[in-house]
């Protein structure tokens, strides 16, 4: 009988699968919407005259936008057929190793990727590591190798990419026998010292130009509507509604409990803010759920609203 050990070995150097082909060439406008999200205003990207002139004779894409041009969408579907990776993840699954956290990304190029040009990705398992202890539990690093290649078969770039599948459980001894350490503090300035100090007063205030008489949070010096920098607060309600939400399991942080479920809460008045939810399993958590503020004292030096249902 093999062991586990054993199994995963026998997947490094096996191909996931089939290869993927790019759903679309690559184009401009996928070029100019990838620079407006990352802030990245290089002319080579979308100044034709610009680029013409360049040492690149014409539009590039961003190198870093390489694995953009295969990524599958919430709709599309893997490549038909077996799939090495899954089949791999299912093993550490039935393992107990159940969480999965991405580590890090390498990526290099071999030419500059044009407008026109159709990318087909391969992967294989590069490898597995054994048994390693980390911080979130025992776990193996798998290492995936991606090949991009043109419409012509030429090399484009290399990526590789590293998660590692862990066995969630007990944190170390050293964090089971250490006192809980406090919560993170907030970073104070001159113009959000004022909320904190209301928070422990157990008051929560929303800041309001008293020029035009907008209110706005997190607060700042100027008034983004009127750009008056003349302002006062005024307390909320304390109710309002969850606009969205997540629920944090992993990394775990000492001074949290988990689940770890995270509302931004659409206030009465017309402001959000960001906040713990308390008093509801996370099942139970929905965009539009009511709340209600709780002050919570995590220390004498630290008040923090929380909200938690309104109840019927």
């Amino acid at each position: 009988m093999t062991t586990l050990a054993e199994q995963l070995k026998a997947f490094e150097g096996q191909q996931v699968g089939a290869p993927m082909v790019g759903p679309d060439e690559v184009n401009k406008p996928m070029i100019r919407h990838w620079c407006d999200a990352i802030g990245d205003d290089l002319a080579v990207y979308h100044d034709e005259e610009a680029a013409a002139a360049s040492v690149h004779g014409g539009v590039i894409a961003p190198p870093t936008m390489l694995q953009a041009w295969v990524m599958f969408g919430f709709r599309r579907r893997l490549p038909e057929g077996p799939n090495r990776q899954g089949e791999l993840m299912a093993l550490l699954d039935q393992h107990g190793f159940t969480g999965v956290v991405a580590t890090d990304c390498e990526q290099e190029y071999a030419r500059e990727v044009r407008p026109g040009d159709r990318l087909t990705m391969t992967s294989v398992i590069e490898s597995v590591s054994d048994e390693k202890r980390t911080a979130l539990g025992p776990g193996h690093f798998l290492t995936s190798r991606m090949t991009y290649t043109d419409q012509d078969g030429e090399l484009v770039g290399t990526q590789r990419w590293r998660i590692l599948k862990f066995k969630p459980g007990q944190p170390p001894e050293s964090q089971q026998t250490a006192a809980r350490p406090p919560r993170p503090r907030p970073s104070l300035t001159a113009d959000n010292a004022w909320w904190f100090d209301a928070l422990r007063r157990h008051e929560l205030r929303i800041q309001r130009c008293t020029a035009c008489g907008t209110l706005r949070h997190p607060p700042r010096p100027v008034c983004d509507r009127c750009g008056s920098f003349e302002w006062d607060s005024v307390v909320a309600d304390g109710r309002g509604s969850v606009f969205s939400f997540v629920v944090n399991h992993y990394p775990q942080v000492p001074a949290f409990d988990y689940p770890l479920p995270i509302g931004l809460i659409e206030l009465h008045e017309g402001t959000r803010l960001v906040a713990d939810l308390v008093g509801v399993e996370p099942a139970a958590i929905r965009i539009g759920l009511p709340v209600v503020v709780e002050f919570v004292d995590h220390d004498p030096e630290l008040t923090l609203p929380a909200f938690r249902p309104v109840e019927p």
